[in-house]
């Protein structure tokens, strides 16, 4: 690789990204010509990617289009322990069986960015299942527990006499190994992983291995404009998300937030967006560029044709891009459980008078839920809000807690 091309390489890799350490030890690889091995992991802690998630698959396939390797790791091993980062509590670990069922719908996901031919799905199970107990000891006692306590959440959990189990400071060691049995030269991970990505680099140097380099990328925050993008708190917009409801979910987004969408999913030029930014300033409505990042996005997900047509599966709820003001708003406890389905929430959101009246619309294709025509095996999940209208006269913003 030129160094002019390596500059431009930069330049393409640099775009959204908080940190990169160490920038030169990057730009040395680069410019070796060598195709580098880019490693990210993912615990299938949830069946849904979401466009947070997207933020690091998007750096992921400019690496990818520069020609390197890229390693997707799920986590499926460490997914059994619980990623303690940004948790206040210990959380709670996976199953197998939650493990493995995640990870599917991870791979189906994944690949609407990724080429998949140029990417290698790997599992961490693969050599932690091999490892001994001996092993794992010695591998723990490459760091102390001073150091573990340096991380942002277990220190603030200490400091405020909160539990931390023993097996959550395996976490990040483990994550750390699992670069050295890749043999990573750059990892990528989002700013809340930042001391489990420099883990790798310690690791890495004391099998004998060269360092990787570690880049951050920023969270995203949600439609709330407040939190980091996340389905339990229900701000965010989801990769198998209808194009109606794609649709409907960035026209309500925050004016604020607009150009740091831009910036970290879309895939347009900067003079694009800057030329954006400059329309808005000279008086266009800032819906109307929302409805170009909706369209870029849909096409990514859903293609061109879905696109063209999304702001019609919405139409029937959405006004000049925004819910009514005077669409009711109400609360249906869950009971405990973690999604309801969609005749059982008719019902408790008295959208119906009953189960049989909830079955009657449903089959009659009556029931909408953010525009789109809802079928009578939807499931609602616990914290999402959701738009459902029953019939021609009932329609209500319901929130599953």
């Amino acid at each position: 690789m030129k160094m002019t091309s390596v500059d431009q390489a930069m330049q393409l890799l640099k775009r959204g990204c908080e940190e990169i350490l160490l920038e030169d030890e990057l730009v040395k690889r680069l410019g070796s010509g060598k195709a580098l091995r880019i490693k990210a992991g993912f615990d299938p802690t949830a069946p849904d990617l979401h466009l947070g998630h997207t933020v690091l698959i998007n750096k992921l396939r400019q690496f990818q289009d520069l020609g390197h390797e890229v390693v997707f790791l799920i986590g499926d091993f460490t997914g059994m322990i619980g990623d303690p980062t940004g948790k206040n509590v210990t959380r709670k670990p996976l199953t197998r069986e939650q493990v493995i069922e995640n990870a599917k719908s991870y791979k189906e996901q994944v690949f609407k960015i990724l080429d998949q031919d140029k990417t290698r799905v790997v599992f961490n199970s693969e050599w932690m299942e091999k490892m001994s107990a001996a092993d794992l000891i010695q591998l723990a006692a490459q760091q102390n527990v001073a150091r573990m306590l340096e991380r942002d959440d277990f220190k603030k959990r200490y400091a405020n006499q909160q539990s931390i189990a023993i097996h959550e400071f395996l976490y990040p060691i483990i994550q750390g190994y699992d670069s050295v049995a890749l043999q990573a030269d750059v990892e990528i991970g989002g700013t809340d992983q930042k001391f489990n990505l420099l883990m790798g680099r310690e690791l890495q140097k004391y099998f004998g291995q060269k360092p990787q380099v570690v880049v951050t990328m920023p969270i995203l925050e949600g439609l709330d404009g407040v939190q980091k993008m996340s389905k339990s708190l229900g701000n965010y917009i989801g990769v198998s998300d209808l194009p109606g409801e794609m649709y409907r979910k960035i026209l309500t987004l925050p004016d604020a937030l607009l150009w740091r969408y831009f910036e970290l999913l879309s895939f347009r030029s900067l003079p694009e967006i800057d030329q954006f930014r400059e329309d808005v300033k000279s008086g266009v409505n800032p819906q109307e560029i929302k409805k170009q990042l909706a369209k870029e996005i849909i096409t990514r997900f859903h293609g061109a044709d879905a696109a063209n047509t999304a702001h019609k599966a919405a139409g029937n709820i959405l006004a000049k891009g925004e819910i009514p003001e005077d669409v009711p708003s109400i609360e249906v406890s869950t009971g405990g459980q973690s999604e309801l389905p969609i005749a059982a929430v008719l019902r408790l959101a008295k959208l119906v008078q009953n189960g049989s009246a909830a079955r009657d619309v449903l089959s009659r294709g009556a029931v909408y839920v953010n525009g789109e025509k809802c079928k009578d095996t939807f499931k609602m999940a616990l914290g999402e809000t959701l738009v459902i209208q029953a019939g021609k006269k009932k329609i209500a913003k319901v929130s599953l807690v």
